[in-house]
C-alpha cells in the first residue's frame, strides 16, 4: 500500500485502488445500503433485467472534491461485473463548482444502484473535510507564506474515520496529521511531541517534562506545550532558557474559558478585549519575550478551538503564529451530495428538475481488480 500511495503522489498513478481500502465485507450484502434500493434492486432483477442507467452525482457548493477514488473502489469491488461498468469521474483535489457532475456510472441498475447512498456518503464526508481544510489553509496563508496547519481531529470523531479523514485533509492541504492512522492511504507517519498529561507526571514542571521527552526522542525537532501551568510567557522562558538551540517551538492550546495568568500580573491591559484562551494579546506578548532574550528562532504554534474565520482574524491583524493545530472545526460535514438517475436505455429519463448534466472534465475510468 505505501508503494501505491508513493506512486501516486509522484504522479506515477491516477488514482487510489481497492487495495487501498479497508471495506467491510457487509456492503456486499446491503447490510449499509438504504432497504428502498435492496428492494430495487431485487425488482430490477426480476422485472427490468435488460435495464441500462446513468447515474450521476453532484453538490451545491464551491468545494474541493475528494472521496471519487475511494467510491470508485467501492463500485469495483462491490458491484456485479463491475468491469462491465462505464465510470467517468473527476479526481480527488479537484475544485468543483455547485451542480458540476463530479462522477457518472452507467450499467444494469441492479448491479450497482444499491451503493447509491454509500458513494453519496463517502463524497460528502472527504468532501466536507478537503474542502473544510482547504479554506484553513488558504486563511493560513499571508503575504505569499504558508503557514504550516496541521489536522488534529483524532478526539474529535470516531477513530475509524481517521484514515479517511487524514486523506481528505492532506487533500486539502494540512501540513501533518496527528496519528498514524491519518497517514495510513499514503504511508507516512503521525506528528506530535507532548500532551498536557505527559507534564502532569512530572507535576507540572516544564522543563523536566521537556527534558525526559528530549531524552528519549533526542532526534525529534523539540516542541514545547507551554500551557499547563496557565502561565505560557514564563514557561516557554523556562525551556527556551534551558535548552537554547534545541527548542524548535513552543505550542499553547490555553481553555476558551482561562485567562493566562499573564494577564492577571498586567491588569492594566484588560478591559479591551477578551483575553481567555489563546488570543492575540497574548501571542503577541509571547513573541516579545521570546525576542528580548535572544529566542528568536523559537516558533509559536497555537492550538484550541481554531476556525477559519479564527485564523483570518488573527492573520488579518498579523499575529505571529508560526503554526495552527486545527481539530473540531475541520470535520464539519457541510456538504451533501445527490446521485440521481438521469438517462435510461440511452435516453433523458430523470426526476422532474433533474436532468443529465455532462461534464467534459470528467475521466473515463479504467477498472482495476
Amino acid at each position: 500500500m505505501k508503494k501505491e500511495i508513493t506512486k501516486k503522489l509522484n504522479g506515477e498513478i491516477d488514482r487510489l485502488t481497492n487495495q487501498t481500502f479497508k471495506f467491510d465485507k457487509r456492503i456486499g450484502e446491503g447490510w449499509f445500503s438504504a432497504v428502498y434500493f435492496l428492494k430495487t434492486k431485487e425488482i430490477a432483477e426480476k422485472i427490468r433485467p435488460n435495464n441500462t442507467v446513468t447515474m450521476q452525482f453532484f453538490q451545491k457548493s464551491e468545494a474541493v472534491l475528494c472521496g471519487s477514488d475511494e467510491a470508485i473502489a467501492l463500485i469495483h469491488t462491490f458491484a456485479d461485473h463491475p468491469e462491465e461498468l462505464e465510470i467517468h469521474a473527476l479526481k480527488d483535489g479537484d475544485k468543483i463548482s455547485p451542480y458540476e457532475t463530479v462522477l457518472t456510472i452507467t450499467g444494469p441498475y441492479q448491479s450497482f444502484g444499491y451503493l447509491e447512498g454509500i458513494i453519496d456518503g463517502i463524497l460528502a464526508r472527504r468532501t466536507s473535510v478537503a474542502t473544510n481544510v482547504y479554506n484553513v489553509v488558504k486563511a493560513a496563508r499571508t503575504s505569499g507564506k504558508q503557514k504550516p496547519v496541521i489536522f488534529m481531529g483524532d478526539r474529535d470523531d470516531h477513530y475509524t474515520q481517521q484514515a479517511g479523514d487524514g486523506y481528505a485533509a492532506f487533500i486539502g492541504g494540512s501540513t501533518a496529521q496527528a496519528t498514524h492512522a491519518m497517514n495510513e492511504w499514503w504511508g507516512k507517519t503521525g506528528m506530535g511531541t507532548m500532551p498536557h498529561a505527559m507534564i502532569q507526571m512530572f507535576e507540572g514542571d516544564i522543563v523536566a517534562a521537556s527534558k525526559a521527552y528530549h531524552e528519549v526522542y533526542p532526534n525529534d525537532d523539540l516542541m514545547v506545550l507551554v500551557d499547563y501551568n496557565n502561565d505560557v510567557i514564563t514557561d516557554a522562558l523556562k525551556v527556551a532558557r534551558e535548552f537554547g538551540d534545541t527548542l524548535k517551538g513552543v505550542r499553547l492550546d490555553t481553555s476558551g474559558h482561562m485567562v493566562d495568568k499573564y494577564f492577571l500580573r498586567n491588569q492594566h491591559l484588560m478591559g479591551t478585549f477578551d483575553p481567555r484562551g489563546v488570543n492575540p494579546k497574548l501571542i503577541f506578548a509571547l513573541r516579545e519575550a521570546l525576542d528580548a532574550e535572544g529566542f528568536q528562532h523559537v516558533k509559536i504554534i497555537a492550538s484550541g478551538g481554531f476556525t477559519e474565520q479564527r485564523i483570518r482574524t488573527f492573520e488579518k491583524q498579523n499575529v505571529p503564529v508560526d503554526m495552527y493545530g486545527i481539530g473540531r472545526s475541520l470535520l464539519h460535514i457541510h456538504i451533501g451530495f445527490t446521485g440521481d438517475n438521469v438517462l435510461l436505455n440511452g435516453k433523458p429519463e430523470s426526476k422532474e428538475g433533474r436532468k443529465y448534466r455532462p461534464n467534459s472534465r470528467l475521466e473515463k475510468v479504467a477498472f482495476v481488480n
